[in-house]
């Protein structure tokens, strides 16, 4: 009986874990199955783009996993039992249970509504598909002079905002910041984001939190009335309650907590990549949920899974984080390194070589997943035990 490999959600970690793992065991001992909601890859760091009216392709799963060995679920996942070893999911074709030895948790994250009364009513966001084309569709609709409040000064708030206010010049945006604009920046970098704020026309209202949102207005903390026809909610992310629901560990964030490896720490035939996975950079804190932590933190969950089934000795791959690089609209950007605190260094890139160098690794990500088995070793391994039809490992 071959080992089953479940890898779940086919986002940045997913997809390209699931192609590294085909590439590099053999299909005579092992069964990868991807379970994913949507048929298409979606590239997250683009949502805002396809939001504001760009049109792109997205690459169909299907395309990108064939010839690999990969089986393709199209099923939302509704639970994991990981006494059990199964993942329930729910699809075209019902309900439904999947069997695992091993899990990869990837399901990544979605906005955050931090309880404020009518995020989940009235606001718009830009972390699903379906999320961005509602977005889509209600910009569409709006005429010369209508209001935009993007709520959140983070990486995906200055993005979409920027991204909104430099392709629709008809409109008015604003964006709603708890603390200063781009604080977290060095100063030269600072001043760059301001001079590009008001190049575009974006409004800032900082140190203001939103602590209600309506169906033409944000209410801030202090009571005052922001005009929007329509609210971009952007002020954080959330991991689903599957993680948590099912008894695996989770941190407050309901993040799975993850050693050194991104195996559980409760449960050692599950791991976890990307947003989901609660794991401790070299700095000694957590990762922030980034397409950059997806990509460490899927080569560190791939290796450790193919070195353990395979009886080689498990290899650490870097959890550093570098920066933070941030689209100004397609023809500006800002290139922020940081040092091993986190903290901004005085050097930045900003301008038209920024958003050339961010247009490339949105390309590099995007040809990436397209390619997930491109660059790997050729020889496929043999698992050192396979299980027999009882379940007990035997020696292969």
């Amino acid at each position: 009986m071959k080992h089953r490999i479940v890898v779940l959600g086919a986002g940045y970690a997913g997809a390209f874990a699931a192609g590294n793992l085909a590439r590099r065991l053999s299909p005579a001992d092992t069964e990868i199955t991807v379970v994913n909601a949507v048929p298409d890859f979606v590239e997250r760091m683009r949502l805002h783009q396809l939001a504001v009216g760009q049109d792109f392709a997205f690459r169909k799963l299907a395309d990108v996993f064939a010839g690999t060995g990969v089986r393709l679920r199209l099923a939302r996942v509704t639970g994991v039992d990981p006494e059990r070893k199964t993942v329930a999911v729910t699809g075209k074709d019902g309900d439904g249970e999947l069997p695992y030895d091993t899990l990869l948790y990837a399901l990544g994250s979605s906005v955050a509504h931090h309880g404020v009364p009518g995020v989940a009513e009235y606001a718009f966001d830009v972390t699903g598909m379906s999320s961005a084309l509602r977005l889509r569709e209600r910009l569409a609709g709006l005429g010369e002079g209508g209001t935009v409040l993007v709520v959140g000064e983070g990486l995906t708030g200055i993005e979409t905002a920027t991204e909104f206010a430099e392709s629709r010049s008809d409109l008015s945006v604003a964006l709603a910041a708890r603390g200063e604009l781009g604080a977290w920046l060095s100063p030269k970098a600072r001043r760059h984001l301001r001079q590009a704020f008001d190049r575009l026309g974006i409004t800032v209202h900082e140190h203001t939190g939103i602590e209600a949102v309506e169906p033409t207005r944000a209410i801030a903390a202090d009571g005052t009335s922001i005009p929007a026809d329509v609210t971009v909610w952007s002020a954080g992310f959330a991991v689903h309650p599957i993680a948590a629901a099912s008894g695996l560990e989770v941190a407050e964030t309901g993040q799975i907590v993850v050693d050194r490896t991104m195996r559980s720490v409760s449960h050692p035939d599950v791991y976890a990549a990307g947003d989901c996975a609660y794991a401790i950079g070299e700095n000694g804190r957590p990762l922030p949920m980034s397409c950059a932590s997806a990509g460490f933190t899927n080569m560190q969950a791939t290796a450790a899974i193919i070195a353990r089934l395979t009886g080689s000795e498990v290899p650490t791959t870097g959890l550093k984080y570098y920066g933070n690089h941030i689209s100004l609209g397609r023809r500006d950007a800002i290139f922020q390194m940081v040092d091993g605190d986190v903290r901004s260094k005085s050097w930045y890139l900003g301008g038209r070589t920024a958003a050339w160098l961010k247009s490339g690794v949105l390309k590099g990500a995007g040809w990436g997943i397209a390619h997930p088995t491109f660059g790997m070793p050729k020889r496929k391994r043999r698992l050192a035990t396979a299980p027999d039809r009882a379940g007990v490992r035997v020696a292969a």
